[in-house]
């Protein structure tokens, strides 16, 4: 095998000598392949020397430079070339893409997705993120699915389930659970950060407390083997059991592990509520003295009496920078978020796998009340801080409750003749943990100050969906959160500029995550690609109505394979894992 590649390796370089000698002048070309890559020209050159070429677009190459007119010719997975319009009229291609009046840009990375289960189970087809021009997807928030040991398997209830995590397990189950999701075939390249709650079940199961000296010791190990199969770092999600019951210390010791790979500290905070700020500093400080730079997952300040804490944030984060500490964020464009309805129980009810059977506890009833209407328990209740008027609950599957799909739990409640925290515990009783909930707590006014940052970037913070089998309500998220971008705050609002906005939604999460291969309308780099109509690209998901695609973004390519045309997806499945720098194969 090895001597096949290295010779189609050579015939490789002796065809791009010969193309970038008789290249038009002007013209940028793909340097020559390494030695042992594989090749790249899926065509005989005979007949083509590119696979596509998209003529005539207004080219956005994602770093931020003003656009101009220019030409893209695709060889293999990767830009082969790129010229001014009309550069590669004379050149032979098996597919010719006419851009005008069309933007064309790198793909989109979404630094926040939550499509692991489609793509374990489902089609891969991920259309609702594909139409928003996203053709990465990075996963792991709170949790991923490797690596996997008998802690592990033992907390998941359904045995279909355990049959295959337990494929997971082993020295690199992170690995082979990255693998398992491309072989079935993805439209989108996927790559994940290792999830805190996963990391804490496997060295210590579902109990609080701190980790004895001998956890302490499989955590770092465990950190440090993720790293090396391809995790971008490490993801917390705090306000979650059994992420919660992490303490400082204990992730900094995480934050330390993977330094030495290059890893990244990236966090759902404690609070983004009451105490937003106080979670900022914890966040900043594990990556000050676990050495690594710090992530904040979808930044805002929740709830109305929180909202002037926006700007003490984000001078928050500048300080930190200017102090030379790396600290950035990302956010998505609703002013809503999303959530399991569970969260808003109080997460001591939640050890030891114990939430259900706790719930079901009558002799808890009273006290479990209470803490969920108490100011400050100790917790970050955000249906509190929303108020039941601002929680929507969605995800019924029990047919008697199908009735309050997409109502408010103030409205809810008082159909049931109820106090509204009784409400949350007999319906997650009911649903079985099953339901999610939509919060209503951001401003607008905070949305554009955020988006102004130079180091904000964006994530759906939503799993992927389809129109035509979805049922129940979800997050317009899951639809529109990058062409909401384009549409509503550059468009319309003329919040940031084009340019910006795609730097930010690409080569900006790209840098974040060391993909050095991707992110950027560059010659040798991963052809993910995008063309899009400037002038009508929006989203069409509402709260009332998420399931509807967004329009504006026409064509996508992933590793050179066009996977949207002409508004339609294809069918085709081209993704690959993507991985973060400490990878070692």
């Amino acid at each position: 095998m090895m001597t096949a590649l290295r010779r189609s390796a050579l015939a490789l370089t002796a065809l791009l000598v010969a193309l970038a000698a008789c290249a038009p002048r002007g013209i940028a070309t793909a340097p020559t392949a390494a030695p042992g890559s594989p090749p790249a020209s899926r065509a005989t050159p005979a007949t083509a020397e590119y696979d596509v070429v998209i003529e005539n677009g207004r080219l956005i190459d994602g770093t931020g430079a003003a656009w101009y007119y220019g030409d893209v010719a695709v060889r293999g997975d990767r830009i082969a070339a790129i010229g001014p319009r009309g550069a590669f009229r004379s050149a032979g291609a098996t597919m010719r893409v006419d851009a005008t009046g069309q933007v064309v840009s790198p793909g989109f990375i979404d630094i926040q997705a939550h499509s692991i289960g489609h793509y374990m189970t489902g089609d891969g087809k991920a259309i609702s993120m594909i139409t928003q021009g996203i053709t990465t997807a990075i996963h792991g928030e709170g949790s991923s699915l490797g690596p996997i040991n008998d802690r592990l398997l033992a907390a998941e209830s359904d045995s279909a389930s355990r049959r295959l995590l337990s494929q997971f397990t082993g020295p690199r189950g992170f690995a082979k659970w990255l693998e398992f999701m491309v072989t079935r075939g993805t439209s989108q390249n996927v790559g994940s950060f290792l999830g805190d709650a996963t990391l804490r079940v496997y060295v210590k199961g579902e109990e609080a407390g701190p980790l004895t000296a001998a956890e302490r010791d499989t955590m770092r190990a465990m950190v440090a083997r993720s790293m090396e199969d391809g995790a971008f770092g490490l993801a917390s999600a705090l306000i979650y059991p059994p992420n919660t019951y992490a303490s400082t210390d204990e992730l900094i010791e995480a934050a330390k592990a993977m330094a030495p790979y290059g890893g990244l500290y990236i966090t759902h905070m404690r609070s983004e509520g009451d105490k937003f700020l106080e979670a900022m500093d914890e966040a900043i400080r594990i990556g000050r003295e676990g050495g690594v730079p710090v992530e904040i997952y979808h930044l805002k300040a929740s709830g109305p009496r929180n909202w002037p804490k926006i700007p003490l944030a984000i001078a928050k984060i500048d300080s930190a920078r200017a102090a030379g500490q790396d600290v950035q964020a990302n956010m998505y464009l609703y002013p809503a978020g999303g959530n399991s309805f569970a969260s808003c129980i109080p997460p001591k009810y939640s050890e030891g796998g114990r939430l259900m059977e706790n719930l079901r506890n009558r002799a808890l009833r009273a006290t479990m009340v209470a803490d969920m209407h108490a100011l400050d328990a100790g917790y970050e209740n955000l249906c509190e801080i929303a108020t039941p008027a601002n929680v929507m609950v969605v995800g019924f599957r029990n047919e008697a409750n199908m009735r309050f799909e997409g109502k408010r739990l103030d409205a809810i409640a008082a159909t049931l003749g109820k106090d509204w925290a009784e409400t949350i515990i007999d319906l997650n009783v009911d649903e079985r943990l099953g339901l999610g909930e939509l919060l209503f707590l951001m401003s607008e006014e905070n949305i554009r100050l955020q988006l102004q940052q130079p180091w904000m970037k964006f994530g759906t913070d939503a799993g992927s969906s389809d129109p035509a089998t979805a049922r129940g309500m979800v997050h317009p998220r899951a639809y529109g959160n990058f062409t909401r971008l384009m549409g509503r705050y550059v468009r319309e609002q003329r919040v940031l500029t084009l340019e910006d906005a795609v730097r930010k939604a690409s080569a900006a999460v790209a840098t974040r995550l060391s993909l050095t291969d991707r992110g950027v309308l560059k010659v040798g780099l991963k052809a993910d690609l995008i063309i899009f109509d400037p002038n009508t690209i929006i989203d069409n998901a509402t709260f009332e109505r998420p399931h509807q695609l967004s329009t504006g973004v026409r064509d996508v390519f992933v590793n050179g394979i066009a996977v949207l045309r002409n508004n339609a997806h294809t069918g085709a499945k081209p993704g690959v894992v993507v991985r973060g720098p400490g990878y070692r194969p």
